[in-house]
């Protein structure tokens, strides 16, 4: 079956990623970051959803491996032989050498490992689709309740007014505001926003954060978003 990637976006134009992966946790989670990036997303969770969401023109595939009906390299095969310009980014819980080289081998254009960071995500997709000749988007800027996040420029207002942030408060609640209503464990927080761990840092290390967000939030007369604790799971910004 000959597989079509479609053409380099127009100016303006939101890029759409192929996003193909079973676990719907994850799917979610990056889902919500990449449309918050200013990606469209088409998510296909195995093989024969894959083949035939490639009927439709995207920019850049984001292919996992471990599939349920079939291993990812043999998609990716299919899909170079109908196409050998479509940006492809192979993600996969296979650390394995062989693996990765096999993946470049094939075509892939890069490589991640889970567990990932989603920031790394975006990064790693601006980047495949600038050297691929192909539009990336602005960094976006997010309306969330009261509050306008310039993701570009690091900087969070309300009414116009900056709010100061740290550089680490700053990203906690960029990352919140992505998934608004989504509740995060400290422990998944630690991951995505301190690329951390409980066993190199302390859980209360979000709590503290999350304390300072709420104060200087209240302090610039912002009531929503809020972060809302989550007893017994953690926290989620409500808007």
């Amino acid at each position: 079956m000959a597989l079509t990637g479609g053409s380099v976006p127009p100016t303006g134009r939101r890029p759409k990623i192929m996003l193909i992966e079973d676990d719907a946790d994850l799917v979610a989670m990056c889902d919500a970051y990449l449309t918050r990036a200013g990606f469209l997303v088409r998510v296909a969770a195995d093989s024969r959803s894959a083949l035939a969401g490639f009927q439709h023109p995207c920019d850049l595939v984001v292919l996992d491996l471990g599939l349920p009906d079939g291993d990812g390299l043999d998609l990716l095969r299919s899909l170079r032989q109908g196409d050998d310009t479509l940006p492809v980014i192979v993600v996969t819980g296979r650390g394995e050498e062989a693996d990765r080289v096999v993946g470049l081998e094939l075509g892939a254009d890069d490589y991640l490992v889970k567990p990932f960071f989603l920031r790394e995500l975006v990064a790693r997709i601006r980047a495949v689709l600038r050297r691929a000749g192909r539009e990336a988007p602005s960094p976006a800027v997010i309306h969330v309740g009261g509050i306008v996040i310039d993701t570009g420029a690091h900087v969070i207002r309300a009414a116009g007014e900056a709010i100061e942030l740290t550089p680490r408060e700053y990203t906690l609640l960029e990352f919140l505001a992505t998934t608004p209503g989504r509740v995060y464990s400290r422990e998944q927080l630690l991951s995505h926003v301190w690329e951390s761990s409980v066993e190199w840092q302390a859980p209360a290390t979000v709590d503290e954060h999350v304390y300072r967000i709420r104060r200087k939030l209240t302090s610039a007369g912002v009531n929503m978003p809020k972060i809302t604790t989550v007893r017994g799971f953690g926290y989620r910004l409500d808007t």
